[in-house]
């Protein structure tokens, strides 16, 4: 395996796939011929190295496109991180529309084991869920989950509460989010019963979130306030025993994957994310829609710097300017909170080799794949639309996974690499980007990407993934959910009274 990998015949950098000592040379193509690079300092693993010479307000160019300028002149050989490249990024910019052609490919149909639900939804989980409509009663949730999993049965598969620390004490904005995001779980087809726990004074109450709510169904959905309760505890368990019969009736059945809904996400990323694992999502993304499946990317302020790909693959102008406003919504968020648009990335990702936001968010959006955006959806919004849809949210893993859970996904494709044991509201896949990480953390990581850089391929590999989602929408847990792991978390914006 070679040490470095030059992603676009366009780069005048590599990325080195392991440590590239100082005055090591490589052979590389560059500017139509081969040349002998030689490192005249150390490149980190998932770092990158000039491979020609880099005037000082020079390009520097990975994965064919600019992501960042030169601070001061690079030299041939030079590491390239933080030190000596800037983000070229400015605030609010004009966007025209210029589509990409994309063929919509068709492949044969695959089906998964999941549950049918009366209403038309399919589930690739049976679950009881208690959802708390506000924080105060979060440990009384909790309890109730807990003495309720004794009576599960049949396909039932676990009683999960949703703690949150919101539903009241919101103004504006962050209490239509918290009401909204509530509703879409009480509905999503994962829970084969739901039990609403209210306090009874709290500004979003089980009487305010019922319109959100809307038509429901009375065997799967039941309601309980606290404070009208001799014993809630007791009670909501009560509640639960009947719930727990009414779920345990679904059976699996096959499924057309053309019902599915995947979410997509990356954390915690370093110098091989836009190598290896989101490239890859990016082919499954591309897969599941070929068999008239349904994914959703988000984490706006990550598409910084990449968003005129995904505004240019818009299916029509109308949406183009719906992505527009996604991008320049969140611009203005960050501005009416005095806070730098381009602050970013993390320190994690910067250990990880990550120079700049552009270079983030080129890798970032290859979890999209080739397909054209058929659906763009405000945080909160739930999917109509099959094919690749864009959502509204930041790029915070627990509230960007929970706003995908709450979109509609049945599971989420979670790439990292730096690893990370959180969980989601769905099955929370997490997709390695490298092999060390796999195998130093594999109570934490389902897939391993970083094969793509060793012994295997993307078109094997893509198989591999696509099989192992369809095993989990049939029942294969994951090791968040093995570990018991369920996190949800409310995108906040404003004022707390």
């Amino acid at each position: 395996m070679q040490n470095f990998l030059k992603i676009n015949e366009n780069d005048n950098v590599v990325v080195a796939l392991n440590v590239i000592p100082a005055g090591e040379a490589v052979q590389v193509e560059a500017q139509g011929e081969t040349k002998r690079v030689t490192a005249l300092e150390e490149i980190p693993a998932g770092h990158k190295m000039a491979i020609c010479d880099i005037p000082e307000g020079g390009e520097v160019i990975k994965y064919g496109y600019r992501i960042g300028n030169a601070k001061e002149a690079i030299k041939c050989g030079n590491w390239i991180h933080t030190h000596n490249v800037k983000t070229a990024l400015g605030d609010l910019l004009e966007y025209t529309y210029e589509p990409t052609p994309v063929e919509e490919k068709k492949t044969e149909d695959a089906t998964f084991m999941g549950f049918n639900r009366p209403d038309g939804k399919v589930g690739v989980r049976n679950e009881i869920w208690v959802i708390p409509t506000v924080g105060c009663v979060n440990n009384v949730a909790t309890a109730i989950a807990k003495q309720a999993n004794a009576f599960v049965k049949g396909t039932v598969e676990e009683v999960i509460a949703f703690p949150h620390p919101y539903g009241c004490s919101q103004m504006g904005d962050d209490q239509e989010h918290t009401r909204k995001i509530l509703a879409d779980l009480i509905n999503h087809p994962n829970a084969g019963g739901v039990l609403v726990l209210g306090l009874g004074c709290e500004n979003s109450n089980i009487d305010v979130l019922k319109p959100y709510i809307g038509d429901y169904d009375e065997n799967r959905v039941k309601f309980l306030v606290s404070q009208e309760s001799d014993d809630e505890i007791a009670d909501a368990v009560e509640i639960i025993k009947g719930l727990i019969d009414y779920a345990a009736g679904f059976q699996r059945e096959p499924i057309s994957v053309s019902r599915l809904v995947v979410g997509m996400k990356c954390g915690g990323s370093d110098g091989l994310s836009g190598i290896t694992a989101n490239p890859l999502v990016g082919r499954f993304s591309d897969l599941l829609i070929s068999k008239g499946g349904t994914t959703i990317l988000t984490e706006v302020p990550e598409m910084f710097g990449a968003e005129t790909i995904l505004m240019n693959r818009c299916a029509n102008e109308e949406l183009f300017h719906q992505t527009v406003d996604l991008i320049n919504d969140f611009k203005n968020y960050f501005k009416s909170h005095n806070q730098t648009i381009y602050e970013n990335p993390s320190p994690g990702n910067k250990k990880g080799g990550i120079s700049t936001l552009e270079d983030k968010s080129l890798g970032c959006t290859q979890k999209s794949g080739s397909a054209l955006v058929k659906g763009v959806l405000q945080y909160g919004e739930t999917v109509k639309t099959p094919g690749l849809n864009l959502l509204s949210a930041p790029g915070n893993d627990l509230v960007a996974a929970t706003a995908l859970a709450a979109a509609g996904a049945h599971i989420v494709l979670f790439t990292t690499g730096r690893g990370t044991p959180f969980a989601s509201p769905v099955p929370t896949m997490k997709i390695a980007t490298n092999s060390r990480l796999a195998g130093k953390k594999s109570n934490w990581i389902d897939f391993n990407a970083g094969v793509l850089v060793e012994d295997s391929n993307m078109a094997a590999e893509t198989e591999n993934l696509f099989n192992y989602v369809v095993e989990v929408a049939s029942g294969k847990k994951v090791c968040s959910e093995a570990a018991g792991f369920h996190d949800m978390a409310i995108f906040k914006q404003g004022v707390t009274l």
